[in-house]
Order: C-alpha cells, then sequence, then structure tokens
C-alpha cells in the first residue's frame, strides 16, 4: 500500500524490465537501505516538471515546492534484485520492474527524507501477466523506424541481438532504453499494453 519513490526525469522502468541505477545521494542512499530491510520494492515515477531536476537526471531541491516536485500520478514499481556498495560510497543498483500503479497521495517524508506514496495497482493487474502477453508487432515497421532512428542519431547496437529479441522483450527494452525525452517516456509507461506501446514506438 505504500512505496518509496524515487523521481527521474526520462528515465522509465517497465513490467519485466531491468533497469540498472547509480545511487549517491544520501536520502535515496537510506530509501535503498530501508528497502532492502523491507519489501526490497521502489517506485520510479517522473517529474511533471523536468526542468525542476539537474541535468545529470537527479533530483534538485526546488524551494517552492518544499524539495518535492510534482510526480506524475503513474509510475512503475521495482524490485532490487542487486545492490553493490563501491568504495566512495555509491551503490549500483537493479532493479526488476513489477506492476505499474497510481500514485493515490502523498505522504509525509520517511525519516531518511526521502518522499513515499500511497498506491493503487488494481488498474494494472494485467501486468502481473506478462508473460502470456499476446503483443501485436509490425516488425518490419519497427525495425525500419528503429534503423532510421539511429541513423538520424548517429547511433549503433547489437542488430543481431535486436533480430533474435521475442516481440515483448523487444518492445520493453526499446522503450527503457532509447533517448526519448520525459514526454514520450511518459507516454509510453502508460500505454495500455505492449501492442500499444509498440505503436507508439514506431510513432515516434
Amino acid at each position: 500500500d505504500t512505496l518509496p519513490i524515487f523521481p527521474l526525469s526520462g528515465v522509465l522502468l517497465l513490467p519485466g524490465g531491468k533497469l540498472p541505477l547509480n545511487v549517491f545521494e544520501p536520502r535515496y542512499l537510506s530509501m535503498i537501505f530501508d528497502s532492502l530491510a523491507g519489501h526490497r520494492m521502489i517506485g520510479m515515477v517522473q517529474p511533471v516538471q523536468p526542468g525542476g531536476y539537474a541535468g545529470d537526471g537527479m533530483p534538485t531541491d526546488d524551494p517552492s515546492t518544499g524539495g518535492r516536485p510534482p510526480v506524475h500520478r503513474i509510475g512503475c514499481a521495482g524490485r532490487i534484485v542487486s545492490c553493490n556498495e563501491t568504495e566512495d560510497g555509491r551503490l549500483l543498483r537493479a532493479l526488476s520492474g513489477v506492476c505499474r500503479f497510481e500514485i493515490g497521495r502523498e505522504l509525509e517524508l520517511a525519516q531518511g527524507g526521502y518522499r513515499r506514496v500511497s498506491t493503487v495497482f488494481s488498474p494494472f493487474r494485467a501486468d502481473l501477466d506478462h508473460a502470456d502477453e499476446l503483443v501485436e508487432l509490425e516488425r518490419e515497421r519497427l525495425m525500419a523506424a528503429l534503423a532510421a532512428f539511429f541513423r538520424s542519431r548517429n547511433l549503433s547496437t547489437d542488430w543481431d541481438a535486436v533480430k533474435q529479441a521475442g516481440d515483448r522483450n523487444l518492445v520493453t527494452s526499446l522503450s527503457m532504453m532509447l533517448p526519448f525525452g520525459p514526454l514520450e517516456k511518459e507516454a509510453l509507461l502508460e500505454a495500455s499494453d505492449t501492442t500499444a506501446r509498440a505503436k507508439l514506438l514506431v510513432g515516434f
């Protein structure tokens, strides 16, 4: 019913996806340690105003909102599946996406200074059955759009791995990894299912 949230602009976690994160800010280090001692779940959300965040994607305090910039109401809960501490005190962690959620209301800050929300998972129960999801994917159109996107950005990738990926894993991975803006990332998160997400990818 309650999740700590990690607001990061332009960072997307989807059910079934894996997200590496480098954590060094004290309040988020506290969040990680507290989560590891409990249910190991963290909610990834995006701020409504990306301008309230530093260029490196890390949050900055906003005096006008008491250090709590508004966030989108839909996020994705991820389970900490690995966590390693570096010699300089940073945490290298990986989240496995479990299920999207809607924020009910924001709660008081945790003792460690990080944000917490009440959550509603029921609208997204289908996320838990993603292994059985049937994906309608126009793969040739997606591959053509992807090739054009990579050419326009002077990017490269392992095309053999892309071609061998299953439809759902391909759409999930591309949605999370491609350098879209925050609004596009939020649209991909809120898409009704993987088929709808694939259509958005082709459109972008």
